[in-house]
């Protein structure tokens, strides 16, 4: 009597026909992504574990329009700083915005408006610091934000009623994300002559990365032009031939940066605040060490 009757089967789903709206897909065992051209790059995939299946690569660099606002930004701080810190604050309030959003957009976490706020709040926090405290004691009020911070996100997530799995995912995003808006504060605790420097040639490097040439001529020229714009703004703001150092490296952070902005098929959206933000974000830094050092 117990097993006469059994529970129905459920009937098999039905394959949904693609939309008409859908974004096309390569096929070919040698279908893969083109470097970076004037027009972008419009073919995208939506789920990355079915590109790597089919052999085809998950990262998606960001493109010329990004990059053209990546020098906008960097110009625009470069020249800023000439004239202070309060005058490279409005610029690297605006840098540290996209850093916060462009995290949680980039993890795949979206709309995430508390965790936004909460980074935007420490980088706010730190760049009030670094303007108390003065540039010498700059690193010192940036890593006690940075410590507040990150206890204050380990609070909130305690609190969390979320599963074990997404409260740790949510932990190492908002963590993450935080410590990247307060170390772009590293910029307002560097030396003016180092951002200028740093900025430009950051500005230079991505906008170089998004020309279409083939990637390892394309990193190479990069490079080139981010030390290039060392040595050309390092002789305009006194600092000399040592500005082709500080170029160089907030060059290669500034690939690192748009490197990982560009990876597991990001949005539109990611790569109009990380694919933006990361480069300068992760050259602050580069910025302030390298200036110390040849400063």
């Amino acid at each position: 009597e117990r097993t006469a009757y059994l529970p129905p089967v459920p009937a098999a789903p039905r394959a949904e026909a693609p939309r008409a709206d859908a974004p096309p897909q390569a096929s070919g065992p040698g279908a893969d992504y083109s470097p970076p051209t004037l027009g972008g790059n419009t073919l995208r995939a939506v789920d990355p574990a079915q590109a790597r299946a089919e052999g085809r690569s998950p990262i998606i660099d960001p493109g010329p329009q990004p990059a053209i606002l990546t020098a906008a930004l960097g110009l625009l701080m470069a020249a800023a700083a000439a004239f202070g810190q309060y005058a490279l604050l409005l610029p690297l309030i605006a840098l540290q915005g996209l850093t916060a959003a462009g995290w949680f957009r980039l993890n795949g976490m979206w709309p995430a408006r508390q965790g936004i706020a909460l980074a935007f709040l420490g980088a706010l926090a730190a760049d009030a610091a670094v303007l108390a405290v003065g540039r010498p004691n700059g690193p010192g009020a940036i890593i006690g934000t940075l410590g507040a911070w990150v206890l204050l996100t380990l609070v909130l997530q305690l609190r969390s009623h979320a599963d074990p799995d997404e409260r740790m995912y949510g932990l190492m995003a908002s963590v993450t994300s935080a410590a990247l808006a307060i170390v772009c504060a590293g910029h307002l605790a560097a030396d003016g002559k180092a951002v200028s420097v740093g900025a430009a040639a950051v500005a230079v490097a991505v906008f170089a990365r998004a020309l279409p040439l083939p990637t390892a001529p394309s990193v190479g020229v990069s490079l080139a032009a981010a030390a290039g714009a060392g040595v050309a703004v390092g002789g305009l703001t006194g600092m000399g031939a040592a500005g082709a150092l500080l170029g160089l490296a907030a060059g290669v952070c500034a690939l690192i940066g748009l490197r990982v902005a560009a990876y597991d098929y990001p949005s539109k959206f990611v790569h109009m605040t990380a694919g933006v933000a990361l480069p300068l974000a992760a050259a602050a830094p580069a910025v302030y060490l390298i200036g110390r050092v040849v400063g």
